[in-house]
């Protein structure tokens, strides 16, 4: 199989690629934020490795194949105050067990036991987290005047959102940055402290890799198999058919990069199907909207890490409650193919429901979803 470096890079840089660039940051930044102030992480070192493998997906796929922090180990990272070594450790656990499934074939085996009617539940039920968790925390953050932001927001987006010539997103960022000037004026406009800094090299021991399997990996697992890579694989065949991505090259990937980021201070990390929608759906087509979108995370690491808690919460959660909303809804929309299948569309919805609703939802719904599949159409054959 040729490698992406092997052919001539399509990657645009334009105002559509900027535009597509902070799809997934409604995801992404709060869950940085999260993780490094519960573990106390270098947050240096934690922007500028998740940057940077942003750079490094983008060139090897050349499509807006996006990378995020691993969700199920942010929120029990965050939840529990977990130190930084454990999760490092647990960074190298889950790259090693992705990288053996791959290796094994295990992971293209599950590709095709597992039918579209579930992933399309995982892909809905991971968009019905995303536009609740936007509806629920982001939009009333900041009371009126946030619910006020949002509505404006969300008229933009609506009346923009597919436009080539004036993409949505770049005008709710404008909108967002001119808020945080108007109300935040003097906040803005303080000295910040300005220098280079470079990722702080680490080794787990033994230990803290046993431990980071047990209490951060086996629980990442399920969410990462269903959305990370089945629901992935499927929303880049919906929009890039021509790209014929495979789940054992996805599975490499995740790997690697989950074996190398630890080793630099780095959050573990993973691709993600709502991110590769939320690119698309604010105009990414090419990879050059993950380059910018990673270079916005090597400039604040290399030179604003000192600041960089001051400088984040400067800009209004409405804002990016509303990009966050918008990458579920997109989510959601997929479910559509399904409509004319009754029976393969009652599987996705069951699997999403529960996914979103019980405790470590991804794997039950990846497993009573494909019991109620091969269940329902086994009996008509």
């Amino acid at each position: 199989m040729a490698l992406p470096f092997t052919q001539a890079i399509a990657i645009r840089f334009d105002r559509n690629e900027l535009a597509g660039a902070f799809g997934d940051i409604g995801t992404d930044l709060p869950l940085l934020i999260g993780v490094i102030l519960a573990a106390k992480l270098d947050a240096s070192s934690t922007l500028i490795v998740f940057g940077g493998m942003q750079i490094l997906t983008a060139l090897f796929y050349q499509m807006p194949m996006p990378v995020q922090p691993l969700k199920a180990m942010a929120a029990l990272v965050i939840s529990q105050k977990l130190h930084a070594e454990i999760l490092f450790g647990a960074g190298l656990a889950i790259g090693a067990v992705m990288l053996l499934l791959s290796l094994s074939g295990a992971l293209t085996w599950l590709g095709g036991a597992i039918p579209k009617a579930v992933v399309r539940g995982i892909q809905f039920g991971l968009g019905l987290q995303l536009a609740l968790l936007a509806l629920k925390d982001y939009v009333p953050s900041e009371g009126i005047q946030g619910y006020a932001l949002a509505a404006i927001s969300l008229v933009i987006t609506l009346f923009l959102l597919g436009n080539r010539k004036y993409p949505a997103s770049l005008f709710v960022i404008a909108l967002g940055i001119g808020y945080a000037a108007l109300v935040h004026s003097d906040a803005l406009f303080q000295p910040y402290a300005l220098g280079i800094s470079l990722p702080k090299f680490f080794i787990p021991t033994w230990e803290q890799i046993a431990t980071g399997f047990l209490l951060l990996a086996l629980p990442q697992l399920p969410l990462s198999l269903a959305n990370s890579l089945l629901a992935t694989k499927q929303t880049a065949s919906d929009l890039f058919p021509e790209k014929k991505l495979s789940l054992q090259q996805l599975g490499l990937t995740y790997a690697a990069m989950n074996l190398i980021s630890p080793f630099f201070s780095g959050v573990p990390i993973c691709h993600g199907s709502g991110g590769m929608v939320g690119h698309y759906a604010f105009g990414g087509r090419t990879g050059g909207s993950v380059i910018i979108y990673g270079l916005f995370y090597l400039v604040l690491g290399v030179f604003f890490a000192s600041s960089f808690e001051r400088v984040i919460q400067l800009f209004p959660l409405p804002i990016l409650g509303v990009i966050l909303f918008f990458e579920g809804l997109s989510l959601i929309k997929l479910l559509g193919d399904l409509l004319s299948e009754k029976k393969e569309f009652l599987v996705a919805v069951l699997t999403g429901v529960l996914a979103t609703g019980l405790p470590y939802g991804y794997i039950v719904g990846v497993m009573v979803g494909t019991l109620a599949w091969y269940g329902v159409f086994r009996q008509e054959t």
